[in-house]
């Protein structure tokens, strides 16, 4: 069913190394991508999640609005990091009144911030006691799992500021690892069995491992291709912005510093490989009975030299790069391919949000 002109929403990921924008036009003939676009910040405007200099991103936007030439005001953006907690809890079934009146004391073990710091979310998940084949074994087993998502308030605000300072009408406020397994959703023909999504941006390596559509585990970890920019100034004893043309390959550099990068690159992408191992290896303690098929890709650092390669070895796991803009409905008048295929890593999150809708959980 296609979603009313009016209840849809222009998806904005407001990252700490740039800002996507991506609408989708829901009609009975598909999902037709009707703007994509992207703005870089300046360093430091925005430092893990926390919007340091409202005035400049809410400028930022404002600009890509406009040269997208975008009336729609109403938007739907995502946090991601320290300031949200995604949890997947077991309590004991209940009914919708007694849910909604205790949900805050069960969240209050699971929740590192003083609970009213906090905007507090919740859905209570499908069980395998909904296929029909298992309810015989599993429908008595007085428990129910429930997704329960923590944000805190002062973040939360500030973004909410940020959007009405530029003018915009924030709706819905969705977290980046949900946002991904949508776009994830759309990109696939089968959603079912046991994956991972591994999003690299510029300051954050987030994992959110699914099954049969479902998330199980999420973790946000300080790691991103800003650890590359460090490492280059602090090697090449540069500035940031020339730190950021030599990752990205546009400096010609002599055998001597191409070594030096190579090392940067290796030293750098390990490191995130680890992380991604112990969040599996966590995950396979916690779940003993699941084994992750496949890891997909996403984020604007996935496709650093060796990294997808590097990771596919040591997990031993099929690694490939979620394509957002997959099952699209795509003008190539008004797109270019290559353009969309050069920038699908880096969309996932805003084409996620994008899918959203006025009035939809």
């Amino acid at each position: 069913m296609a979603t009313p002109k009016k209840n849809q929403l222009v998806g904005l990921d407001i990252g700490s190394h740039s800002v996507k924008l991506a609408e989708i036009e829901d009609t009975k003939k598909g999902k037709f991508l009707k703007n994509f676009g992207i703005i870089g910040l300046p360093q430091d405007a925005i430092v893990e999640g926390a919007i340091k200099e409202m005035e400049i991103v809410s400028s930022a936007i404002k600009t890509l609005f406009k040269q997208l030439k975008i009336k729609n005001k109403n938007v739907v953006t995502s946090i991601s990091g320290y300031s949200v907690i995604v949890k997947k809890i077991s309590m004991q079934k209940r009914g919708d009144a007694e849910l909604e009146a205790t949900i805050q004391d069960e969240a209050e073990q699971y929740i590192p911030f003083d609970i009213h710091d906090v905007h507090l979310d919740y859905e209570i998940l499908p069980s395998d006691a909904d296929n029909e084949e298992q309810k015989g074994s599993q429908k008595d087993t007085g428990f129910m799992d429930v997704m329960l998502v923590a944000a805190k308030k002062d973040i939360v605000e500030d973004y909410v500021s940020l959007l009405h300072l530029t003018g915009l009408n924030p709706t819905i406020l969705d977290v980046d690892a949900f946002a991904v397994q949508n776009s994830f959703e759309l990109s696939s023909q089968n959603i079912s069995g046991c994956y991972a999504i591994v999003n690299i941006g510029a300051e954050e390596l987030g994992i959110n491992a699914i099954k049969n559509g479902i998330s199980i585990f999420t973790r946000d970890s300080s790691y991103g291709g800003y650890q590359i920019n460090e490492a280059i100034m602090s090697n090449f004893g540069i500035s940031y912005e020339e730190a950021e043309k030599i990752k990205l390959g546009g400096t010609k550099l002599e055998s001597k510093e191409k070594r030096a990068l190579e090392d940067i690159f290796t030293s750098v992408v390990s490191g995130w490989v680890n992380e991604i191992k112990r969040a599996l290896d966590f995950l396979s303690t916690t779940y003993p009975d699941e084994s992750i098929e496949k890891i997909y890709l996403v984020g604007g650092s996935c496709r650093i030299p060796g990294f997808k390669k590097y990771l596919e070895i040591e997990t031993e796991i099929p690694v490939l790069e979620l394509n957002p803009f997959a099952n699209l409905q795509i003008n190539d008048r008004l797109f270019d391919p290559k353009y969309l295929s050069y920038m699908a890593p880096q969309a996932a999150v805003a084409v996620g949000l994008a899918l959203r809708s006025i009035g939809d959980k």
